[in-house]
């Protein structure tokens, strides 16, 4: 029987129903099971080996987002994320992205860029012309800081010179073109391009100051897109209300930073949840997101000729599967068993899919009953413990809450104390 990632109710099982049917799902063993049990599940040793000065480990929420159908292939996707109703979203909006093999994504190859900084040249326009004259030799000399990549297909492959204008004058920029395989690659790049910045300084008579690489990958992009049938999400009007939606962020970039958040919402939790340099994602991404000048949404939503909606997103994807703290932490690694990739190339796909679906569930929400509603409805519980509810009484102080559009710490106060009294009456 195929695995598939559409399971029905999964939201209402118990954590213990949950852990099963994903441990069977992703053939999870015993210890792996014991280690999603776990509260504390990064001892102090690898957490002190990964970073200085630890004092100790902070948890977040691992959970897993279902119904995700990607490239025809079904997919179980590990999400780490405080915020409320994110899982949710990710969820509902995957389950109507399932016809036609569901959500497709491309990449364009795990090509990184390191750049070479150069100052102090007369005449930068005729530099930039002898760096490139000596590209073969810079290339061999980067490639034999890492024969291991090249001998997996990867390594060095081409140089771009650039000629910038900056408030110190003019800059000659190398960029170092280099296929990293299954790497996200900041090593590797930042290695080479040390190493053949001498050369450079000799061939040029400059002389160069930074040398580590660029966060905006431009060359490793990843491309998600999808058809969302108008049935399948209440009809034409609402196709309407998500593309105008939609229009407002690419016409304004207040909106536009928003709608990202909303993307990065999805691709994060999974960054989190396999230990991705997350940060370099979102730089990354939101320079893209300005590369012409304006700051535009990473999103394309559209209406087609039978009045369905079209979505698609491009972006930046630098992700791996080797080095770093995805072979380091131990929850990172069971992640990756459940979500089932083979190749930084794949979870990039996943991660840009992902990234679509829930900016599809923001924008839907707000074209049609707001953003509030359904995220206040779950935030309702978090305000409820906060207050102090346990047990029965946090989904009995909740639903008074949002029945009375009152979600705030004080009413729940009021309402804890309240049913806590009148309960304490019947037991008498």
């Amino acid at each position: 029987m195929s695995k598939t990632s559409r399971i029905p109710g999964f939201y209402n099982l118990s954590i213990e129903e949950r852990l099963k049917k994903i441990a069977e799902y992703a053939e999870l063993n015993e210890n792996e099971i014991k280690l999603l049990q776990k509260e504390g599940n990064l001892d102090f040793k690898t957490a002190d080996l990964m970073i200085e000065n630890v004092i100790g480990t902070m948890a977040y929420p691992f959970a897993v987002a279902v119904n995700f159908l990607i490239n025809n292939r079904d997919y179980i996707v590990p999400m780490v994320i405080e915020e409320t109703s994110v899982v949710a979203a990710a969820s509902n909006a995957a389950k109507v992205m399932r016809r036609d093999g569901g959500i497709k994504a491309t990449t364009t190859g795990p090509v990184m860029i390191g750049q070479i900084q150069l100052v102090d040249v007369k005449d930068p326009w005729y530099t930039r012309m002898l760096i490139l004259e000596h590209k073969d030799e810079i290339l061999q000399l980067a490639n034999e800081q890492d024969p291991i990549l090249v001998k997996l297909g990867g390594g060095a492959k081409d140089i771009e010179v650039r000629v910038i204008d900056t408030p110190k004058g003019q800059m000659v920029i190398t960029h170092l073109i280099v296929d990293v395989r299954d790497a996200m690659g900041a090593n590797a790049v930042n290695t080479m391009s040390e190493k053949v910045a001498p050369l450079i300084e000799r061939i040029t008579g400059g002389r160069v100051y930074l040398r580590i690489i660029t966060n905006l990958a431009e060359k490793r992009l990843v491309r998600a897109w999808v058809k969302v049938y108008k049935e399948d999400i209440g009809g034409e009007e609402v196709v309407d209300g998500i593309v105008t939606a939609w229009a407002f962020a690419a016409g304004d970039p207040y909106r536009a930073a928003t709608h990202n958040k909303g993307i990065m919402n999805g691709v994060i939790a999974v960054a989190l949840a396999t230990a991705q340099d997350h940060r370099a994602l979102e730089a990354g991404a939101h320079a893209y997101a300005a590369r012409t000048g304006r700051y535009l949404p990473l999103s394309i939503w559209e209406k087609d000729k039978d009045g369905n909606l079209v979505g698609s997103l491009e972006m930046p994807m630098a992700v791996g599967l080797v080095g770093g703290a995805t072979k380091v932490h131990p929850l990172a690694k069971i992640a990756l068993k459940i979500l089932g990739v083979k190749t930084a190339s794949e979870l990039s796909e996943v991660m840009g899919a992902v990234g679509l679906a829930q900016n599809f569930a923001a924008l839907r929400a707000l074209a049609t009953e707001g953003i509030q509603k359904g995220h206040m409805r779950l935030h309702a519980r978090n305000i409820a413990v906060m207050a102090g509810a346990t047990g029965s009484l946090i989904e009995k102080v909740a639903e008074i809450m949002v029945r009375d559009n009152k979600i705030r710490y004080d009413y729940a106060r009021e309402l804890v104390e309240k049913l806590s009294k009148e309960g304490e009456a019947d037991k008498n």
